[in-house]
């Protein structure tokens, strides 16, 4: 993740009951999670970052936020997205369907605008067989 500020509060958030802070975490794993639904995406990460998170999820420990980092400026905030797509969804339409994803999810769950969603797909996985030669991260 890129370096910026541990936390968030937004005006919008301030009321006279109180203020809301929402961790950079928290906008991560909504991106993660909205990014990891989209049909076509087998997973997120580089293949350093989907070694590690088979370990995780043997452990019950899946890091959501897997392959996302995020740049938060004043109210807004942009994504980076790395990913693998499965073969033969055509990988302009998973790109296309993960950005509108990430841009739903985190401008309706955080409330924050979204100025880019950058995606990399850096493998593709086929049903038949696994890649052997993982690309590096």
């Amino acid at each position: 993740m890129t370096a910026t500020a541990p936390s968030i509060s937004t005006d919008q958030s301030t009321n006279e009951l109180g203020t809301t802070t929402i961790e950079r975490d928290v906008v991560s794993k909504v991106a993660g999670i909205a990014a990891r639904d989209v049909e076509g995406v087998h997973a997120l990460g580089g293949a350093t970052r989907r070694a590690i998170g088979v370990v995780r999820d043997a452990m019950n420990n899946t890091d959501l936020s897997q392959g996302i980092a995020i740049t938060i400026t004043d109210d807004t905030v942009s994504v980076d997205a790395t990913l693998s797509a499965e073969y033969p969804i055509g990988l302009q339409k998973v790109a296309s369907d993960v950005r509108s994803a990430v841009v739903l999810a985190v401008e309706t769950i955080v409330g924050m605008e979204v100025t880019a969603v950058n995606v990399t797909i850096n493998d593709i996985f086929t049903p038949d067989h696994a890649t052997d030669a993982e690309p590096a991260e």
